[in-house]
């Protein structure tokens, strides 16, 4: 779900006033500092990684770029896709 810089989203309705005091701050700032945070605070979820994923990840990621450059397969926009995902189609 998109959130704009506006309207912040509580996902806790109990949310920490502190914790709505800094997404409040965090999302004045430009959008390449707050993709920037968003990835450093996943990151800090992910510890330790497993290298064995993110190898066959790495492996997956190359086949799948390969079939697009092919032709093999075609890309599909976000919206369409979005709406298969969701059973729209």
């Amino acid at each position: 779900m998109y959130l704009s810089k506006s309207t912040p989203r509580c996902y806790d309705t109990a949310m920490n006033t502190a914790i709505q005091e800094i997404l409040n701050t965090v999302l004045q700032l430009p959008e390449k500092d707050r993709a920037d945070l968003a990835a450093s605070l996943i990151e800090s979820l992910d510890q330790p990684f497993d290298i064995d994923a993110r190898d066959a990840w790495a492996v997956e990621i190359r086949r799948r770029i390969a079939e697009l450059d092919s032709g093999a397969v075609k890309a599909v926009p976000w919206d369409e896709a979005r709406q298969i995902i969701a059973g729209r189609v």
